[in-house]
């Protein structure tokens, strides 16, 4: 009886393709979606085009797995063991998510998902949709504790969130000094009383 057959070629390095995805976002904050290049991306990396697009064939599927890696490092679940603290953590997550190189890339992906419909869906299956379910977590756990009573349409939270951030960052202008790490934080603990109160829990001074 045989063996099973060896497998051909080397194995794929992760390291490489982390390289990709990171120098697609760089050139993503430089030159928006449509100043971006494969080549330009692949020079960053130090890697040839041949290299990418045996990873990933065109631009878009570059640009919707860099995105979706992005977003997944931005909605790591944060338990402080309080109401407060979880929604200030994910306030303040969202908030340094829309400002800075982060918020630059955040600004042309959505530009460019208005119009590109497999964009558009990667940003709400990677960066909307696990914001909500953060959201809906900290809400079941502060009602688990007994902080608060049920809530009532949950769901609604991560749109209570993500939604002023963005009126805030995306759609207020704003000089470039007002957008630093420290006025993305404070504009979150601004939100804080507010979200508090439409869940039915109190902020601690």
């Amino acid at each position: 009886m045989t063996g099973a057959p060896a497998r051909r070629g080397r194995p794929r390095d992760a390291t490489r393709d982390r390289a990709l995805l990171d120098a697609t976002l760089a050139v993503l904050s430089e030159s928006g979606y449509g100043g971006l290049t494969t080549a330009a991306v692949a020079a960053r990396a130090g890697v040839s085009t041949a290299t990418l697009y045996r990873r990933w064939p065109s631009k878009e599927l570059l640009v919707v797995a860099a995105a979706a890696t992005y977003a997944q490092e931005l909605t790591a679940a944060t338990d402080t063991g309080t109401l407060e603290g979880d929604l200030r953590a994910l306030l303040r997550d969202k908030a340094a998510s829309m400002t800075g190189k982060e918020g630059g890339v955040l600004r042309s992906l959505i530009a460019e998902a208005a119009h590109n419909l497999p964009l558009a869906e990667a940003l709400t299956s990677s960066f909307v949709t696990p914001g909500r379910q953060l959201a809906v977590e900290i809400v079941h756990r502060a009602v688990a504790r007994g902080d608060i009573s049920p809530v009532d349409n949950v769901d609604l939270l991560g749109d209570l969130v993500i939604g002023p951030m963005m009126s805030r960052f995306f759609l207020t202008p704003l000089m470039p000094d007002e957008v630093d790490a420290a006025s993305a934080a404070e504009t979150a603990d601004r939100l804080l009383p507010f979200l508090l109160r439409a869940v039915g829990g109190t902020e601690h001074r």
